[in-house]
């Protein structure tokens, strides 16, 4: 059985921690220079972007020049949701891989592409207006660089918008008078992205042969409260990509995550034995890939993958990353069915956020037994 999923207390909504509380609660460390550069006035590399001679920042990680030097020999795995085996190929590829791209899905594909254009309209604005929704570096919502950019000695070649539930207030600061439109498609798309992700939980969770009910993910209360975020990124065309990182290597932290990309090439995920696999854009496809949290409740067996973005010198690449996971009040800990040694102590959702927000890739470590 898997008790610590079914232990998650009842308590009324109100009182909850919300993800973008624990985030404020738990701000970066060292987060400073918070303003996105004007990319469209640049026709050179500043050398806070020059990631040309900087040493690598994690045990997988290179310098820019060496972001074009892939794999293109293999390719992740491409299921069909409508395939009879599909929890099958969905737990092999978590298994084996860590990400797979997904056709066949209830995403309706001219809601993908709304998103894709406000999207597209939203970092059309001129730098004046996307700085009117600029979030303060204790907050999470709104424009920005990434999360991350206080762990590299670089910054990264993106800029990027947060939303955690209804984006009304800072979509009111770029459009004071049309908004609407953003607000609406914004929020009909984290609906169907979150029902996906509880579709595909589900699938993982009866792969792992996970018998007993989640109420955070069955319950209409509870699920409300569960951690979802969407990310909308925007990576501008560079006039030398070989000297820039788009996105620089990390995990992502909770369960799963489930990306929409343009036709701009840029994604590229790290693979033991292969190096750094490009992930080609497929119409219709979405990509999926496990987070950490999926990883220590797997109790290792889901790679949490390692991925990155590299830039295009012609064409901007964008994206739109749906995160999910449990509650922020929600203990994970590793499968004890059947009985094996765990690998990682119990962690609050939370508290991982916290250990994340100030040690990146080294969190996990600190929770290994």
């Amino acid at each position: 059985m898997l008790s610590n999923l079914c232990s998650f207390p009842k308590t009324n909504l109100t009182i909850m921690t919300t993800l973008s509380q624990t985030y404020r609660d738990h701000p970066l460390i060292h987060h400073h220079h918070i303003v996105p550069l004007d990319f469209d006035s640049l026709r050179t590399i500043p050398d806070s972007h020059d990631w040309l001679h900087s040493s690598p920042e994690t045990p997988s990680s290179s310098s820019s020049s060496s972001c074009y030097h892939t794999n293109v020999d293999v390719s992740i795995p491409l299921i069909d949701l409508t395939d009879h085996d599909a929890i099958a190929l969905i737990g092999n590829a978590c298994e084996t891989w860590g990400v797979f791209q997904l056709i066949n899905h209830d995403v309706p594909m001219s809601l993908i592409e709304k998103a894709e254009g406000e999207t597209r309209r939203l970092f059309d604005l001129p730098m004046t207006r996307k700085l009117k929704a600029l979030r303060t570096p204790r907050d999470v919502t709104g424009y920005g660089l990434p999360r991350i950019t206080p762990f590299f000695s670089k910054y990264m070649w993106h800029e990027g918008f947060t939303i955690m539930g209804p984006p009304i207030d800072h979509a009111s600061q770029l459009w004071p008078s049309n908004y609407q439109p953003f607000c609406d498609v914004m929020e009909e798309y984290q609906r169907k992205m979150k029902a996906l992700a509880e579709q595909i939980t589900n699938l993982i969770f009866n792969y792992l042969k996970i018998s007993d009910c989640a109420n955070w993910l069955h319950s209409t209360g509870a699920a409300a409260a569960c951690s979802t975020a969407l990310q909308l990124n925007c990576y501008p065309r560079c006039p030398d990509p070989t000297r820039v990182m788009g996105l620089a290597p990390h995990t992502d932290t909770f369960l799963l995550t489930i990306l929409h990309q343009t036709r701009t090439c840029g994604l590229q995920i790290f693979r033991d034995g292969s190096g750094w696999v490009p992930v080609a854009p497929l119409p219709g496809a979405l990509v999926l890939n496990v987070g950490d949290l999926f990883h220590i409740l797997s109790n290792g067996r889901f790679p949490n993958v390692l991925h990155r973005v590299v830039v295009d010198p012609t064409q901007r690449r964008l994206s739109m990353a749906y995160f999910y996971g449990p509650p922020p009040d929600f203990c994970v800990s590793p499968l004890n069915d059947p009985p094996e040694t765990p690998c990682y102590r119990p962690v609050v959702v939370k508290d991982y956020v916290r250990l994340k927000a100030k040690n990146l890739e080294n969190a996990l470590s600190m929770i290994r037994l």
